[in-house]
């Protein structure tokens, strides 16, 4: 009886799948890319340039609209009314008119400066003191200001100033809310303008990163030849694409933070002098780690995308001869 001839062994080894295998592959890739990118250094930092522009000035609109949204709320010096009394006026009414207005729950402060007072901060901070010294009586009225409270919108101060406006032995009332509505106005324009420049800057670096890949593409356009024709698929040749996107723009986006850190570095001395003369300290908000992480998220997400972009196009239209 014949005996039974052994199956041959399959001289191809199955390929292995599963997780750990997924991970393996694409560490794979990953460092193949990497190695590519770094071996055409000088083309490289000229696209990380070109996306860290493109990153850095919206991304530095959204900080400064943070910061001055943060004025407008944290400044000590909030919207309020200036109150200035007839001279000669009595301490009595003064000090009625000032408990009056601290009463009402749009104000939450109110300092009373007498007449002598009055005088004693202009010979202070002018240089005009010794001409009052020539004056028979003090020309300076006394005065009072009335800071809102905060959460009390420009419509209640207009109230108040109605009503300190009727109080008897009141002169003049000077409502000080013209630099509030400037920083507010300004906050929206920076807001409305960074979103534009968002888009358009953001469409600006996908197409970078797509004209990147796309040579990059184009330089090895045998060698994806020749995966096609013994079967790897468009997601396997799409791959690398991916993460040389995923490489520029998470590389534009920490050359966007430093241009942004350069740039606070620079401003940082004029702006603490004009704070300075405010009576406020330089106290930037934003630029913190989770601001840099989204930064370098941002990047990474466009650079993705213009590598899709390209490969989708590119490989769609790729023959094998």
């Amino acid at each position: 009886m014949a005996r039974k001839a052994k199956p041959r062994k399959d001289p191809w080894p199955r390929p292995h799948t599963g997780p750990l295998t997924w991970c393996r592959d694409h560490l794979r890739v990953a460092r193949d890319t990497l190695h590519f990118v770094s071996a055409r250094l000088g083309t490289s930092l000229l696209v990380w340039l070109l996306l860290g522009i493109a990153l850095a000035l919206p991304a530095g609109l959204f900080l400064l609209q943070i910061n001055l949204a943060g004025m407008t709320t944290a400044w000590e010096g909030r919207p309020g009314l200036s109150v200035y009394f007839d001279l000669g006026l009595a301490d009595a009414e003064i000090a009625a008119t000032a408990a009056a207005l601290g009463s009402r729950s749009e104000i939450s402060v109110v300092k009373v400066t007498s007449q002598a007072e009055a005088l004693q901060e202009f010979q202070t901070y002018t240089s005009l003191a010794n001409a009052l010294d020539l004056l028979a009586e003090n020309p300076l009225p006394a005065s009072l200001r009335a800071t809102l409270a905060e959460g009390a919108s420009l419509a209640d101060l207009e109230l108040v100033a109605e009503f300190a406006g009727r109080s008897a032995g009141v002169s003049e009332v000077v409502v000080e809310k013209t630099w509030l509505e400037r920083v507010t106005d300004i906050t929206r324009i920076v807001s409305r303008l960074g979103l534009m420049l968002g888009v358009l800057f953001g469409v600006g670096a996908v197409l970078v990163t797509a004209t990147s890949v796309r040579l990059a593409i184009e330089a090895r356009l045998e060698e994806l030849r020749v995966l096609k024709l013994v079967g790897a698929t468009d997601r396997q040749i799409r791959r690398p694409y991916l993460y040389f996107g995923a490489f520029y723009g998470l590389g534009g986006g920490l050359i966007a933070a430093m241009l942004i850190s350069l740039c606070l570095l620079i401003v940082e001395t004029p702006l603490t002098h004009l704070l300075g003369s405010y009576g406020q300290d330089l106290e930037m908000s934003g630029f913190d780690p989770k601001f840099l992480l989204a930064l370098l998220a941002v990047g990474g997400i466009l650079g993705i995308a213009g590598a899709l972009l390209a490969a989708r196009q590119r490989l769609a239209d790729l023959e094998i001869t």
